[in-house]
């Protein structure tokens, strides 16, 4: 089915040499530009599928090559139409080389997919079973396995659409997933749940905006795919962190159609709803693995452009645990990325992106550089340097793990924080001064650049791990569902089951709970920094010990709506007010660190207080033993907020702060039960008075001037 002489192919499309720009099958109204970029490939041939994406009927050989990029253009061809890619070029692995023109492959600039890969042993660019890998040729056809790109339309009517555009300092991120948040929903037509459909439907939004939150932080919803390990144990890659097109949303989240309008309808929801949208990226690898995984898009359209290769050249230079890496230190490759960045952003109206594992991003071949490219090029770019930038700061290379180390613009999720404030709930030893940091935004992390305290993306729980309930219910991981013996996921959980490990009636381990829960979850929203919700931690959700999730596309890792219990909705509302007490609250906002500066004659910004009222010293902050102090904030033309926290198991008396113009401290936030009726609501107390505080106990008082 080559291209004829006359200029049109054997099913009949005319072909036209096109445009080497933009790259990606583009619809200009009258036919489709296809343009691919291969800086190593001999041809290219287009293959045209039916609707139904299993019988290829045309297959096209792209005419013209300009500047590294094979085109050519159909004026017949309309949306809707599906097709792929074969590139012919040299298969020399030990040369970086892995082409193979038996593979159909996705093209990285498609808008759509249509399909998911099934897997056969016909997706492997080598025979599988041969002793050498690396010069077998593989000649099975793949097609009818593969998803098909999709050439879309993109036209859709916004309308009177304004983005939210939140300051940081009003930033609340809730982490979520698109499946699980609407998979288990009664009132969501079983059609819609788990697709964008279901997640923009009435009942998703009203809860987040009863909850307060702004911004929803979603699992990644670019394509991608099942690894066949998984599908062959009857798992699913649930999370999404396994990419294969970065322009295209994930089509199970779609709709039957496949359109793509259906994210942009989500996406203006929330912004009526005034909560941004911000997606969670991967871009440091893809679903392709290691040298001996398939062949199914960036391999056989150019392995050595595309990834980052090991010295020899058969093999990939791996920090991201996952087999490869994106080699964004070449030119197309940053290209693609920031194409898609911008086109996320521009066409489908997203607010932010929270990039996995970006320290891979700004790799070169001399390790890790915070002035690479990538940073670069977003920095320069007048539309991605406006948007909300979230960096998850590590990866699995050579010095990785780099928290506080990106630039101006960017936030990071602060693990530092998780950890301590996990640990001094837990009575762990010698935490307090960490705590002190972590609660006034890690000023020791981020303080640099001219860098704000909402760089701190503060979090006590996220996808990957325990979820809030299981954090105080369980010690040990309990991952048996993945099928792999409970080895996966990692130990370092700084839990407590309190008594008994997991499900209990014992009432005095479930108040023990409840109030842990409380103290955690009040810590974060009270603490200055952005704060950051797991989706269902409002709720109770668990996992059942489950720390590792990944591959639980199922009750495990759904939002269970119908097993929300009255207690459970007493702690969403428990966790309503802590936020509507943050929004009300500037002083627990500050865009600037603090450091205990003279904002008045004898009053700081900050102070850190004994429970007697005295001053912390030197000797109180390195006792390993201490586990309670105050925190006083003033300032900003606000009244005084004292926060006071107590992790030990006995009562702690605390003397409440005297000023000249303090009248009173009225109670806030106190997270000990309310039906102890120690507290009656809105209870005061005057300057000086002895402040009783429970065990395992946080409170925060605000000062009533004169």
């Amino acid at each position: 089915m080559a291209q004829t002489m006359s200029g049109r192919s054997s099913a009949g499309y005319r072909v036209e040499p096109g445009r080497s720009a933009p790259l990606g099958a583009t619809w200009d109204g009258s036919g489709v530009n296809f343009a691919l970029f291969s800086a190593h490939a001999e041809r290219v041939e287009l293959c045209l599928f039916d609707p139904s994406g299993r019988r290829e009927i045309d297959r096209i050989e792209l005419p013209e090559y300009t500047h590294e990029v094979f085109h050519g253009y159909l004026p017949e061809a309309m949306p809707g139409l599906l097709y792929g890619y074969r590139v012919h070029g040299p298969y020399e692995p030990r040369n970086g080389h892995r082409f193979n023109p038996n593979k159909l492959l996705i093209d990285p600039y498609a808008r759509a997919l249509s399909g998911t890969i099934r897997w056969t042993d016909a997706h492997f660019g080598y025979r599988l079973g041969s002793n050498r890998a690396d010069l077998s040729f593989d000649r099975r056809d793949n097609g009818f396995g593969m998803p098909k790109c999709r050439v879309v339309d993109s036209a859709f009517t916004w309308g009177q659409h304004v983005r939210p555009q939140r300051l940081w300092a009003e930033t609340m991120i809730y982490e979520a997933h698109v499946g699980g948040m609407t998979k288990a929903h009664p009132e969501i037509p079983r059609h819609r749940r788990g697709t964008f459909e279901g997640l923009s439907s009435p009942y998703v939004i009203d809860h987040l905006v009863k909850l307060g939150v702004t911004a929803i932080e979603l699992l990644p919803v670019h394509a991608f795919a099942d690894e066949r390990r998984l599908v062959e144990l009857g798992l699913r890659n649930y999370w999404g962190y396994n990419s294969i097109c970065f322009f295209s949303p994930h089509p199970e989240y779609l709709n039957a159609d496949q359109s793509i309008s259906p994210f942009k309808v989500m996406v203006r929801r929330m912004h009526e709803a005034g909560i941004e949208v911000i997606l969670d990226v991967v871009y440091n690898h893809t679903a392709e693995g290691h040298q001996m995984g398939p062949t199914v898009s960036f391999r056989g359209i150019d392995n050595a452009s595309y990834y980052m290769l090991a010295e020899d050249r058969r093999y990939y230079h791996d920090v991201t645990g996952c087999g490869n890496s994106m080699n964004l230190s070449h030119p197309r490759v940053l290209q693609m990325v920031t194409d898609s960045l911008r086109y996320w952003v521009t066409e489908m109206g997203v607010d932010g992106f929270r990039f996995d594992l970006a320290t891979t991003l700004g790799r070169d071949k001399y390790g890790f550089n915070p002035g690479a490219s990538f940073f670069d090029a977003i920095r320069q770019d007048p539309i991605l340097n406006r948007i909300k930038l979230i960096a998850e700061p590590w990866d699995t290379g050579p010095e990785g793990y780099r928290l506080g180390g990106y630039g101006p613009g960017w936030a990071e999720w602060n693990d530092r924080y998780r950890d301590t404030v996990r640990g001094f709930w837990r009575a762990d030893e010698a935490v307090l001064p960490e705590l002190a940091a972590r609660l006034l935004a890690s000023s020791d992390l981020f303080e640099h650049q001219g860098r704000k305290s909402w760089a701190s993306i503060n979090f006590i729980t996220a996808h990957d791990g325990f979820t809030l309930h299981d954090l105080v219910s369980y010690e040990h991981k309990h991952n048996e569902a993945n099928k792999e013996d409970n080895e996966d996921g990692h130990n370092h959980n700084l839990s407590a089951n309190y008594g008994a490990e997991g499900p209990t009636d014992d009432p005095e381990i479930l108040t023990v709970r409840a109030r842990q829960k409380r103290n955690l979850m009040a810590t974060m929203l009270l603490s200055q920094g952005t704060p950051m919700i797991l989706m269902g931690d409002e709720v109770g959700r668990s996992q059942a010990g489950n720390n590792n999730a990944y591959c639980q596309d199922n009750e495990i890792s759904w939002l269970n709506w119908d097993r929300i219990t009255d207690g459970d909705w007493e702690f969403f509302n428990f966790v309503r007010r802590l936020i509507h007490v943050r929004r009300t609250r500037p002083l627990l906002r500050q865009p600037d660190f603090l450091h205990g500066n003279e904002i008045e004659d004898g009053i700081r910004d900050v102070m850190w207080l004994r429970p007697d009222g005295a001053e912390m010293a030197d000797e109180n902050w390195s006792d390993p033993h201490a586990r309670a102090m105050a925190c006083l904030l003033a300032g900003n033309g606000q009244p005084s907020l004292l926060l006071l926290v107590n992790a030990s198991e006995v009562e702690v008396a605390f003397m409440l702060p005297k000023s000249g113009t303090t009248r009173n401290w009225r109670v806030v936030v106190d997270t000990e039960d309310e039906d102890s009726g120690r507290l009656p609501e809105g209870a005061r107390f005057e300057p000086g008075a002895s402040y009783e505080l429970p065990p395992r106990t946080l409170s925060l008082l605000e000062a009533t001037v004169i």
